[in-house]
């Protein structure tokens, strides 16, 4: 109250000027855009669904608490604030993005929260902007006083020995000085294009001369222009000393030298930012033409890197005359701008985690196991193991191998006649893509059905999947109107006196590279119900056959939600007649409405429900009247958790699938899916230990509460699945999940959900 009533005063000192509205104007913005988040939050609270774009939020939160964590060492915790600002850059490119595709085209859309896309964006980029202050708190004040004593600095200009400078200054007159190129902003250049998630140098300068009427005139009006640093430069300059390496900004040495760039003119201010672009975008798709359809792609591409502009970050003591000129260009208010403490940009700590001197520093994982049946991890005949039964890959606690080895096997057994497989992501220098391209030279027939739709990956899918078929692979590119995200790969082998088929169904994509960084699971089988059903499902997506029903295989979009409504009305009906019943799910998102009111009703109806949901997750567990026998908990540790697995108690006899669907609109209704029944006996009690052992982690969990907030969950007893998986023997299988065990929820100060 004390600094209202001196601001009144010094107000009245200044009247009769019209300076009062002014500068009353930015505090009662404020508080009017205050009140209006206090009502956003009291309409929000009275939702039975949590927003999809909130709970997103909600899960980089609890990545970045694993920054927090000061059990894990300095470098750990840099990669997790590292994480964080790439899940951040996604969130407004896609998400913010998508926001924007309403609000700029006039078109109404309402939040699961029950907000208008008007006040959901301010209570978004609001909630977006808490989370970006405390990112940066914890930087500046728990991690980066870690740095003295493991050999590193941030370093600036003036931490530097004269010889350093030298050597600073040589770098920069040689390399950095040619690629700078200062890009004018007046009356006779026009705005210029600038790069999404790109430092960048916004200038004003004043003092300029121009000829008029044939004389030389000095200009008063300020004057903007924009200096981009280049992205192929590394983004820090590294300087080794006997006990430090410094990390030197590079935006730190353009800044010392700019001057450089502005003779004969006076530098104003100098003001650090970067923006993030729209990249939401729908493909017009052709089905006439594969290429015209690749040419879609590759526009929108090019389209993403100048889409309208959904956030600016900038450094403190920016030019308002330059931010003001930016917002107006680019549709922006002042809320759009997000002011940083530290330096822009912290996925740029991948550079120092990859520096010669570190890059050992982060915890190893332990050696993988094999797989739950076999003896050794080392696979003589992939062929002859996979004849004797179903194996159940668990990543990364087993290896990515088997399915690599099926492949290169496959491409250069002679008996080998054929090869489908869906591709999504693959890695960089691909085994799997080598092994196809090497079938198709033993003359294999070979078919891939490509999806250049995967976000992010298109170029790399493009490149990848034109190369197959230069070579004489069978390549589709993805599905008129619909995305390709089904993981399956079948090889045919003539065995003499038949032809058999070889089959792999998984969660994960065919990628070596990540299959050890996120969860998954894989089948590997020749399992005749499966494997008729995975060549039915080829015939489907490859060309124009419609199986009146798979046996084994529930696929999107054709029935899958149908399918998981029914099986949970089944387990209502089971309950209702005095019969064991209960669902546990673990998936990724789950945002689909139809299917949350399933779950509602089953829960009124009685029945235990435990969902392990990783990340976006739009139900309310535990609402008095709604959701009471739902319990959620969340896992977030030191690898990506990217396992689906549903399970469906069926009066003792469990169901389970797995596969690559989360329970999202997009996957029942805009993708491929495909989710398979685990039917081999030790396969599906693998698959229920896991869903069980997820229930019992206590190191890496979190308790969803029924506004939306999650309670990190503490015990006196840890349990880490992300260790205990390496220890999983054949004796530790369960074949049923003990509903009674884990429906017990405390208070957060006693917080350790699902345990007894």
């Amino acid at each position: 109250m004390a600094e209202d009533s001196q601001g009144e005063n010094l107000l009245s000192f200044l009247q009769p000027k019209n300076w009062k509205i002014n500068l009353l104007a930015p505090r009662d913005s404020a508080r009017k855009l205050e009140k209006s988040l206090l009502k956003n939050q009291e309409i929000i609270e009275k939702s039975k669904f949590i927003s999809r774009d909130l709970s997103w939020l909600k899960f980089d939160e609890r990545v970045l608490d694993q920054a927090r964590d000061t059990s894990k060492n300095l470098f750990d915790r840099l990669k997790f604030l590292a994480i964080t600002a790439s899940n951040l850059d996604e969130f407004f490119t896609i998400r913010v993005g998508s926001l924007y595709n309403y609000i700029d085209f006039g078109k109404e859309r309402t939040d699961y929260s029950g907000l208008r896309e008007g006040p959901f964006k301010h209570t978004l980029i609001s909630a977006a902007k808490e989370f970006s202050i405390e990112k940066h708190r914890l930087f500046l004040e728990e991690i980066l006083p870690l740095f003295p004593a493991n050999g590193l600095k941030m370093a600036s200009i003036s931490d530097l020995t004269e010889e350093e400078n030298a050597e600073v200054e040589l770098y920069f007159n040689r390399t950095i000085y040619p690629m700078l190129t200062p890009m004018v902003f007046d009356n006779t250049h026009t705005f210029p294009s600038l790069l999404a998630k790109t430092l960048i140098f916004g200038v004003v300068t004043i003092g300029h001369q121009s000829f008029k009427q044939g004389k030389l005139k000095n200009e008063k009006d300020p004057k903007i222009s924009f200096v981009q640093i280049p992205t192929n430069l590394n983004r820090f300059y590294v300087l080794e000393r006997e006990d430090v390496v410094l990390f030197l900004p590079i935006e730190e040495i353009i800044r010392n030298y700019i001057h450089l760039l502005y003779k004969n003119v006076e530098i104003e201010s100098l003001s650090l930012f970067r923006i993030t672009r729209n990249g939401d975008f729908d493909v017009v798709e052709h089905e006439d033409q594969e290429t015209d359809f690749v040419d879609e792609i590759k526009k929108k591409i090019k389209d993403r890197r100048l889409g309208r502009v959904t956030r600016v970050e900038v450094e403190k003591n920016y030019s308002s005359f330059l931010m003001d000129e930016m917002l107006d260009r680019w549709s922006l208010d002042h809320s759009d701008i997000f002011v940083k403490e530290s330096i822009l940009d912290f996925t740029s700590f991948w550079q120092i985690l990859k520096h010669p001197d570190f890059k050992d520093k982060m915890p190893k994982p332990p050696t993988v196991v094999p797989p739950i049946g076999l003896k050794s991890i080392q696979i003589d005949d992939i062929f002859e193991t996979m004849k004797k039964g179903d194996i159940l890959l668990h990543h990364p606690y087993n290896n990515f191998e088997p399915v690599i080895q099926l492949l290169e096997q496959a491409a250069e057994d002679p008996q080998v006649l054929a090869i489908k497989i869906t591709l999504y992501r693959i890695s960089k220098n691909s085994r799997i893509a080598n092994a196809l391209l090497r079938a198709a030279e033993q003359g294999k027939h070979v078919s891939v059905l490509f999806e250049v739709k995967a976000r992010f990956d298109e170029e790399n899918n493009i490149r990848e999947a034109t190369r197959l078929q230069k070579a004489g692979c069978f390549v589709i590119y993805g599905i008129p109107g619909l995305k390709t995200h089904t993981k399956l790969l079948q090889v045919i082998r003539n065995e003499g006196t038949h032809v058999m088929s070889y089959a792999h169904l998984s969660s994960g994509n065919y990628n070596e590279d990540t299959a050890k960084l996120y969860t998954d699971i894989g089948l590997l089988t020749t399992d005749s119900r499966i494997t008729q059903d995975i060549a039915e499902f080829f015939n489907v997506i490859t060309g124009h056959s419609m199986p009146t029903q798979y046996e084994h295989l529930i696929t999107a979009p054709r029935d899958m939600r149908n399918r998981l409504i029914e099986m949970i009305e089944q387990e209502v009906e089971n309950f209702n007649n005095g019969i064991p019943a209960g669902i546990c799910w673990k998936i990724n998102s789950l945002q689909d409405n139809k299917i949350i009111d399933a779950l509602y009703d089953a829960s009124n109806a009685g029945v235990p429900i435990l969902l392990i949901v990783r990340g976006i997750c739009c139900i309310r567990p535990q609402r008095k009247g709604l959701s009471e026998n739902i319990f959620i908990k969340s896992i977030v540790g030191d690898y990506l958790e990217h396992t689906r697995l549903y399970y469906f108690h069926n009066a003792g006899e469990p169901k389970v699938y797995g596969g690559s669907a989360d329970v999202m609109v997009r996957s029942f209704d805009r993708r491929i899916e495909s989710l398979f029944e685990l039917v081999n006996t030790r396969v599906r009690n693998q698959a229920i230990t896991i869903l069980d052992w997820n229930l019992r982690d206590t190191k890496n969990s979190y308790e969803m509460q029924e506004d939306g907030g999650y309670w990190k969950v503490e015990s006196n007893e840890p349990f880490n699945i992300h260790s205990e998986f390496y220890q999983l023997k054949e004796e530790n299988l369960i074949n049923q999940i003990n509903f009674n065990q884990y429906t017990i929820t405390l208070e957060p100060n006693n917080s350790s959900e699902f345990i007894n």
